[in-house]
């Protein structure tokens, strides 16, 4: 398998580097080195933990891949497509007032909804008027038709592979209405995180312009090898990949430098404050993107109701104002300005007014409730369904 320089796995088991020495990579010292190639887990079962449930025994077959509108415009880079590779989930959103009840009950309103944040970008995106927009991911057999109705309705086309031993993701949201809808996830990642090299095929990138990864998928040995082998066909074909960094929680199981390799060859890194914060060991919000953008060539850094930066070569270049809004929810509200943002690249927009275009996003959606756009009525599909081969 063709690797891109830097996109290499490290060692197995988390390494989670003091911050000291994240900063100094960061500032140009040497990397330490880390192991290489793709191992393939085994072992079952599925579990809260990103690690867990993520293999299949060898020799196991891989369930169906079912693709919603395959067709595509031909050529290499440089098109207006837009490909995510990333995780489909269930939500259950639980909005409740105060503080939790421990030992008994808490009126919440609860709803189950379709999320993963791979998908969310890839409706926001669509919804943002990017034409285009197609979403690899891995999805249990109990919800595949659920999910893939859903995506399709939103202007997505998806390539789902159905799972026959694991089932869909999912991930519970507490929202607390009266603590600017702040949410805390409990999340079993399922399915999306066995997504492999061999859930990969070359012709999703026929007329993309543009490939983003959710961070999720570094959270398993797997989907560490899909990202390899996903920015090394896109590196290929002069298609830039952005990555969101997804969770400061599993990133700290995962380790800072660890993740600082995996995301080495990255153009677009879209981290969260909390995020940028802790991979660089810096406080300052703009002094972290700033430190990232040395490692990364643009670092857009989700600021929430503090609007984001734009930073390059180690300068923030732009600090984009917050759009006002009432939250409901704040699920999926970087989804939102990750999806826009991309869209509006694929535009012709620069990065400070493509973070503009996000920031309108979140602001939209945080005063809905889960992370997906509205979705528009009467959209369609060719569905086409074959056997991956067992392996």
């Amino acid at each position: 398998m063709t690797t891109v320089p830097g996109w290499s796995d490290g060692p197995d088991g988390p390494d989670v580097g003091h911050a000291r020495r994240a900063a100094a990579r960061l500032s140009g010292e040497p990397s330490r080195p880390t192991g290489g190639g793709s191992v393939r887990d085994t072992g079952g079962g599925t579990g809260n933990r990103p690690e867990e449930g993520r293999g299949r025994a060898p020799g196991e077959g891989t369930g169906t891949r079912s693709v919603t509108g395959t067709g595509s415009a031909s050529g290499a880079g440089g098109g207006e497509a837009l490909l995510v590779v990333g995780d489909v989930v269930t939500d259950v959103v639980a909005r409740h007032r105060g503080p939790l009840a421990p030992g008994t009950d808490t009126a919440s309103v609860i709803r189950t909804l379709p999320g993963g944040a791979g998908a969310n970008v890839a409706c926001w995106a669509a919804h943002r008027g990017c034409p285009d927009v197609r979403l690899l991911g891995r999805v249990g057999a109990e919800s595949a038709g659920w999910h893939e109705r859903e995506l399709i309705a939103c202007g997505v086309r998806p390539h789902l592979v159905v799972d026959p031993h694991a089932a869909t993701g999912t991930v519970i949201c507490l929202v607390d209405a009266d603590a600017a809808a702040e949410r805390t996830f409990l999340t079993d990642s399922g399915a999306s995180l066995r997504l492999d090299p061999d859930d990969w095929s070359e012709a999703l990138l026929d007329g993309v312009g543009r490939l983003h990864l959710s961070g999720y998928l570094l959270f398993s040995r797997t989907g560490r090898a899909l990202v390899r082998t996903a920015a090394a066909s896109a590196r290929a074909r002069g298609v830039p990949v952005s990555l969101d960094p997804a969770s400061a929680g599993f990133l700290t199981e995962l380790g800072v430098d660890r993740f600082l390799t995996l995301v080495e060859g990255t153009d677009v890194l879209l981290p969260s404050r909390d995020e940028a914060c802790l991979l660089t060991g810096l406080p300052d919000p703009a002094e972290a993107a700033a430190q990232l953008s040395r490692h990364v060539p643009l670092v857009v850094a989700k600021q929430g109701s503090d609007g984001a930066l734009v930073a390059r070569d180690g300068a923030v270049l732009a600090r984009v104002p917050a759009v006002a809004a009432a939250p409901k929810d704040t699920t999926g509200a970087g989804d939102a300005f990750t999806g826009a943002f991309l869209a509006a690249l694929l535009t012709g927009a620069d990065a400070a007014a493509a973070a503009a275009e996000g920031c309108r996003a979140g602001a939209v959606a945080v005063e809905r409730v889960g992370g997906r756009p509205p979705a528009p009525g009467g959209t369609t599909g060719q569905t086409t369904t074959r056997t991956a081969h067992a392996r």
